[in-house]
């Protein structure tokens, strides 16, 4: 109890980010493989609904068979809209990358408690390892690092739980049978159940693939006899290619003789360890114990990363995304289309209303010249006009205002009133207009 309270905070960090890159691959590889498998359904539906539709009685309600049609246009479709999907954020497989990242950062954790446990600059060496290791994840992920941060006990359950027997307590220093029980034993543990998984996995995929490739050869044989029942065989031949690409994608005998080396090796390490005597158990015993089995460790994560990289290439999804790609690539050149002639007829249509009000308004404007012009002319706004005139001149002989307008109108009539007219001449006008004792408003 008193070694799990010594938490130093250089290995609080370095369980951190294993935590971290080990939560982000493992969430990653999962949805990874739950959009494969919906790809793959999606595959086997669209056949069944051809050969349902190819199938469907006349004399059956015609609403089913219209429901049949949907089903097998949107089968298709949703199967390539799922691998253009998975094409598009999936095909680098970063979870791979972040895998890596997580368990060499868990070999030097293990090496900074071991090996490295009395010297004083180990805590300097974990700390440089860390950052190194996050830069090699950042270059491996096309310098886009998108990982939730992690927030839960370290170090991380279920790999670390308290709960099982042999559970490494994650901070102090490991003697020999420590690190023997927590490290080694627990992952020749965890291998050989694992190995054991897989390979029921892949018997279980081989009786499928068998099955279904025997299936079609029996339909095929019955089409002879009865015609109707040979376009079943397409059913068959859905299923096979299925399960023979699930086989290729999970690569399980490439990773079943990995981890059977890696038992192996373990084992021989294994023995060894327990073949020495007390005495024997020395620190050079020890140190060649934890260096043999982090190499043999870190020796399985990589052929288990090139493995799965080989397999995510030769199960390329751009064929099954093909679909989607063309009806997306020929939808943004509709669009751009649609776009451009929406332009062009916005252009032209806006051209035609400017030419046609312009006329108008000319039209107009030269109507209403003509109107005042006549208007102006005419013998009953002249006589208005002179009446208005005759009503001004005895209003300014009625208040004694005609000559002094006379004079002011001799003076300056040299002068244009306007609006250059210099303010002084302005103010001397009105301060020589006649004053009347007319009240203003």
């Amino acid at each position: 109890m008193e070694k799990q309270q010594n938490v130093t905070p250089i290995l609080e960090v370095a369980w951190s980010k294993f935590a971290q890159l080990d939560a982000a691959s493992v969430k990653r590889s999962q949805s990874f493989m739950k959009l494969r498998q919906w790809i793959a359904v999606f595959g086997v539906l669209a056949t069944l609904f051809a050969i349902f539709t190819a199938i469907y009685p006349e004399n059956f309600p015609e609403i089913f068979g219209l429901v049949l049609r949907v089903l097998l246009i949107l089968a298709p479709i949703t199967a390539s809209v799922l691998a253009a999907y998975t094409n598009k954020f999936y095909s680098s497989g970063d979870w791979l990358i972040a895998r890596a990242g997580a368990e060499e950062t868990l070999k030097d954790i293990y090496v900074y408690r071991t090996i490295l446990q009395n010297d004083p600059s180990r805590r300097i060496w974990l700390e440089e390892r860390t950052g190194e290791i996050q830069r090699s994840v950042y270059r491996g992920m096309n310098g886009e690092l998108v990982m939730e941060p992690y927030k839960g006990p370290l170090p991380p359950p279920p790999r670390f739980d308290p709960k099982y027997p042999n559970c490494d307590p994650g901070f102090s220093d490991l003697t020999g049978e420590e690190y023997f029980n927590y490290r080694l034993q627990n992952e020749l543990n965890w291998h050989i159940k694992k190995i054991n998984q897989l390979q029921k996995q892949r018997v279980r995929l081989q009786v499928l693939i068998l099955g279904s490739g025997a299936a079609g050869a029996f339909i095929a044989a019955l089409g002879a006899v009865d015609n109707s029942i040979s376009i079943w065989v397409a059913l068959t031949a859905s299923l096979t290619t299925t399960f023979l690409g699930w086989e290729q994608l999970k690569n399980l005998d490439v990773v079943v003789r990995n981890y059977s080396k890696v038992i192996l090796e373990l084992n021989i390490i294994s023995d060894h360890w327990k073949n020495l005597e007390g005495e024997e158990r020395t620190q050079t015993e020890f140190y060649k114990m934890v260096e043999a089995t982090e190499d043999i460790l870190w020796s399985r994560n990589v052929e288990y990363i090139k493995a799965m990289q080989e397999a995510l290439k030769e199960s390329n999804l751009e064929k099954e995304a093909s679909l989607i790609n063309r009806v997306i690539a020929e939808q943004r050149e509709a669009d751009q289309r649609l776009k451009q002639s929406m332009e062009d007829s916005l252009i032209e249509h806006t051209n035609k209303i400017l030419d046609a009000s312009t006329t108008k308004l000319g039209e107009t404007f030269e109507q209403s010249l003509g109107t005042l012009a006549e208007e102006a002319s005419s013998d009953v706004v002249q006589a208005e006009l002179a009446a208005m005139k005759a009503a001004v001149q005895r209003m300014a002989e009625k208040f004694g205002l005609v000559s002094s307008l006379n004079e002011i109108s001799e003076e300056y009539e040299d002068i244009e009133i306007n609006a250059d007219t210099p303010r002084g001449v302005l103010n001397d006008i009105l301060a020589r207009y006649p004053k009347t004792e007319e009240v203003k408003g």
